[in-house]
């Protein structure tokens, strides 16, 4: 592994960042991506952590990148916490991450205003082009649905774009993202198995605050007290593993409404509750095998999202 030196260097051009990278690896370094939407905490640097342990001479980049294609009109797109000198410092207090790639913006912009088709939601990028501006998008179209695409309909659109894009910008041999986002995670390698992108993808696993509460950005808009009220996820998966390793009952429906039981007496408005194969992301009736819970519930106007580990043993 190499240590970066001093501070990583910023860079906002994307030709710069595309010939920044292309020199790392002329010199038979690795490189390395950490996506970022910035506003970070000890969550985004365990990635930075995970992405430092990379074999071999590396050199780890950090984007961050507010993507406006992955919020829909009534999303926080406008309040999403910023903090780039806070994020620059944190990054450099690493020691390890050499360049920062923060550009202004990664779409090309229209000059008429698109107006939503009848009844769909569009995102405020989609908003805001037109003319010869941005039209082109990715779907992974099974894995994007469900979870969190089904109340979010150009969510997972966004996001499969923007990474692509950052993909084709950096060029890193590497990419790493947390697993608290499980089905982001699960989209994105399938992406990048489709379209042939030569990239390792690494998932990284859930770091909580101390109180148990999973590490987000978002997190800074809860209340005292609706921060309390949101460790009833995480009570609420320890609950499900619990029962599911006790083979008190294993059936997918029972386990879901216990869940969702904890969720609304804490005051929580649920999105979803589900139970899926790890890869696939096909809800499971029984418990017979490695799977994933997956919560989503809003506290206050904070959509929280998090995901259990199987509670069942590959084999």
């Amino acid at each position: 592994m190499a240590a970066a030196a001093g501070e990583p260097e910023v860079i906002r051009d994307k030709a710069a960042m595309r010939a920044w990278s292309r020199r790392r690896r002329a010199e038979g370094r690795t490189v390395v991506l950490v996506p970022t939407m910035g506003f970070l905490h000890e969550g985004h640097l365990s990635l930075v952590s995970e992405a430092a342990a990379t074999a071999g001479p590396i050199a780890v980049v950090v984007s961050i990148y507010v993507n406006p294609s992955q919020f829909a009109p009534t999303e926080d797109l406008a309040t999403y916490p910023s903090d780039l000198a806070g994020d620059l410092r944190k990054l450099a207090s690493t020691g390890a991450v050499h360049a920062v790639f923060n550009p202004p913006d990664l779409y090309v912009r229209g000059g008429t205003a698109v107006g939503a088709s009848a009844g769909a939601a569009v995102s405020c990028l989609e908003a805001a082009v037109g003319g010869d501006g941005h039209e082109t998008w990715i779907r992974v179209e099974r894995l994007e649905k469900g979870l969190c695409g089904s109340s979010r309909p150009v969510f997972f659109r966004g996001v499969a774009t923007v990474v692509a894009k950052l993909f084709n910008i950096v060029e890193p041999d590497v990419a790493v993202f947390g697993k608290k986002d499980y089905q982001q995670w699960r989209l994105i390698c399938r992406m990048v198995r489709d379209l042939d992108f030569a990239i390792e993808i690494i998932g990284s696993e859930i770091v909580r605050e101390a109180d148990g509460l999973a590490m987000s950005s978002r997190n800074v808009h809860l209340s005292r007290e609706e921060r309390e009220k949101a460790l009833s996820i995480n009570r609420s998966l320890a609950n499900a593993r619990t029962a599911a390793l006790n083979h008190s009952n294993s059936a997918s429906e029972h386990i879901k409404k216990q869940i969702v039981q904890t969720l609304t007496e804490a005051g929580g408005q649920v999105d979803y509750v589900e139970i899926v194969e790890q890869e696939s992301l096909v809800p499971v009736e029984t418990i017979d095998r490695p799977v994933t819970i997956c919560v989503a519930a809003f506290f206050g106007k904070i959509l929280a999202v998090l995901v259990g580990d199987s509670p069942l043993e590959d084999g």
